[in-house]
């Protein structure tokens, strides 16, 4: 869905929103929420990015795509450090939504209540398949939810899945390709 600067205008006018992209890992959810702020700064708009601090696989400050398509960002502690450093501009970027703490559909809601429009990236569910940290209530209360999905490495299918290559049992582990490949569903339930 693509927004014109006429439709952000009435946005911040009436209300902001909540705009949610979700699938799995490799399957574009960083690319597609650059793509989106991207658009926002050429139509002029502010825009503030914020990533979790704990997220440093490719760069401490920017948010970076598996593509390497990056764009400068501020890592902050918990969600409530958004709600102070975000509510000022029209539009807040929130990558690696599912790493906050449950906080986040709180600040992403008070945010959209001020007229700011809220884009939120990140895993729907973790390497066990299960709904992951805040991302179930902020797509429950999302204006508009679109959800990528990667190419399974098995079969070619689209696959919704991250299955864990490694043996750890934590729920979080940061990692890329040596770590995780996306797969669909039948191939996520093999051995």
């Amino acid at each position: 869905m693509l927004f014109s600067e006429d439709v952000f205008k009435r946005r911040s006018e009436h209300g902001g929103s909540i705009e949610v992209i979700c699938g799995s890992m490799f399957s574009g959810k960083t690319e597609e929420l650059i793509r989106r702020l991207r658009r926002a700064q050429i139509a002029r708009l502010e825009v503030e990015i914020f990533k979790p601090k704990t997220d440093t696989r490719y760069d401490e400050t920017a948010v970076v795509s598996h593509n390497q398509t990056s764009i400068p960002s501020t890592p902050v502690e918990n969600a409530s450090s958004i709600l102070l450093l975000g509510s000022h501009v029209q539009v807040v970027g929130i990558d690696e939504a599912q790493f906050f703490d449950d906080e986040l559909p709180h600040v992403c809601n008070a945010l959209a209540n001020k007229g700011v429009r809220v884009i939120v990236a990140g895993l729907d569910m973790d390497y066990k398949g299960q709904p992951f940290g805040p991302m179930p209530a902020i797509i429950a209360m999302a204006e508009s939810v679109t959800k990528v999905h990667a190419v399974c490495v098995k079969c070619g299918n689209p696959a919704l899945y991250s299955y864990r290559l490694v043996p750890d049992n934590s729920r979080i582990l940061l990692g890329e390709k040596e770590s995780y490949e996306p797969r669909c569903r039948a191939c996520y339930q093999l051995p």
